[in-house]
């Protein structure tokens, strides 16, 4: 959602004093101001929660009810989705009950700042001042990432669990995708089963039909989501470069001596996984796969797939790295080529693609022949990760990675092809017995 935003006037003022925010979020960008919802005036009249500049979360009121909490906590992992509750009820007798917070099922109680509205307050929230989504009214903090199942209650404070339940098996917190819950006057349901985009409009699934406006560019579908959780780059690893599109595309740099490639945020030992990348500036360009050691390596150093052990890279020349020595391996790339990965890590090799077609005569679903393929190094019992991007130091790739969204950056497959596994939209066919890196797909 960065750079984008939702809004809506409701056309009257109903319960200021009790209010619940649910939704799920999954950050791309850190650092920075960050809103999630707003219901602000101006800057000394302010209504909101949104990850501050430090990454912590940061509830406020001014100007009507007067309240804050700013939590210790971190949030800074940009490969999970966190489940965010916020509940409101300025009525309750105790003053550490009228605002309460919830991470993923557990109630926030430890705090950096921590100030509680007096009883009976009414909040802005609920009013007839504009509601945003994804960024402050009158500023331009918006939210870089995701979002999904958003429900606001107007007159109801639900805890966690109307919203989500711990996996026996697991102890995971896990989604709640139908609540029972009473949704007021002013409530709505967005943000469920592709968002239910219609034009420039999000609609409400609760039943209130307040639906909301998009502003400011336009909201893509992601088929990343609570119960199924895609691999992106991780901008933890390497930070220079412009990373945007949920962490899905990179814009390298030629500067300080590194090179930008996005490794993915999910990683695995065993099992078959597929992912393609659009390449609208091929210069600089390299695609591969390392293990985790190989990885930190090629990362302190700013090296390029295929120069540490366990690493393998393909070049935009059409070669191939291993162990910092290039050999013949197939065609160069050009501008806008679609370039493929599936890494079978059954058999321990990687198969590149380009367009469609695999690169010396491979056949990813050969197994154990490896036809064509590429052997991966193993020397360590570690995850793999794939990576993308920019492997020269002089050069600047522009790249765009579709882990299984059906997205290219903002530009949707133009024909989806075949996945027998029903995890993740690609452009081309799915190898036979591959899947889309997620946590379902690492789970088949």
């Amino acid at each position: 959602m960065a750079g984008t935003n939702l809004y809506k006037t409701f056309s009257s003022s109903t319960n200021n004093k009790t209010c619940t925010l649910s939704v799920w979020v999954k950050r791309s960008g850190l650092n920075d101001r960050q809103a999630i919802a707003s219901q602000t005036v101006d800057g000394s009249n302010e209504t909101f929660i949104w990850f501050d500049t430090n990454d912590e979360l940061f509830l406020k009121e001014s100007g009507e009810a007067t309240y804050e909490k700013r939590t210790n906590r971190k949030f800074r992992d940009t490969s999970a989705w966190y489940h965010i509750v916020m509940a409101i009820d300025t009525t309750q007798s105790t003053a550490s009950d009228r605002v309460k917070l919830y991470i993923n099922g557990v109630q926030e109680t430890s705090w950096a700042n921590s100030t509680d509205p007096a009883l009976n307050d009414d909040t802005r929230w609920n009013s007839t001042t504009q509601f945003n989504i994804g960024r402050m009214n009158y500023g331009s903090e918006y939210f870089n990432g995701s979002m999904s199942h958003l429900h606001w209650i107007d007159g109801t404070a639900y805890d966690a669990s109307a919203f989500g339940s711990t996996d026996s098996t697991t102890g995971e917190w896990k989604i709640n995708t139908s609540p029972s819950v009473t949704y007021g006057t002013n409530g709505f349901f967005i943000l469920k089963d592709g968002n239910n985009l219609s034009g420039a409009t999000v609609a409400d699934q609760s039943g209130n039909s307040n639906n909301f406006q998009v502003g400011n560019g336009t909201l893509t579908k992601t088929e990343d989501c609570p119960s199924n959780v895609f691999a992106t780059g991780n901008p933890l690893m390497v930070k220079i470069g412009t990373w945007s599109n949920g962490n899905n595309s990179i814009v390298g740099s030629s500067s300080n001596g590194v090179r930008p490639q996005m490794w993915s945020t999910l990683g695995a030992k065993t099992g078959k996984f597929y992912a393609e990348a659009k390449y609208t500036d091929k210069s600089g360009g390299m695609v591969g796969v390392s293990d985790y050691s190989g990885t930190m390596e090629m990362i302190r150093g700013g090296w390029y797939q295929g120069y540490a052990s366990n690493s393998v890279g393909f070049w935009n020349s059409g070669q191939k790295y291993i162990a910092n020595a290039t050999t013949s391996y197939g065609n160069a790339w050009s501008n806008n080529d679609i370039i493929q990965i599936a890494m079978d890590l059954d058999n321990m090799c990687v198969y590149f693609g380009i367009n469609g077609t695999w690169q010396n005569s491979g056949n990813p679903a050969s197994g154990a022949s490896k036809t064509g393929g590429i052997t991966i190094p193993n020397t360590r019992n570690e995850d793999y990760f794939m990576s993308w991007g920019d492997g020269s130091v002089s050069q600047s790739a522009t790249c765009h990675v579709n882990y299984g969204n059906g997205y290219f950056g903002t530009t949707a497959v133009s024909s989806a092809g075949t996945n027998a596994s029903g995890i993740g939209i690609f452009e081309y066919d799915v190898p036979t017995g591959y899947t889309a890196l997620s946590t379902k797909g690492l789970n088949l």
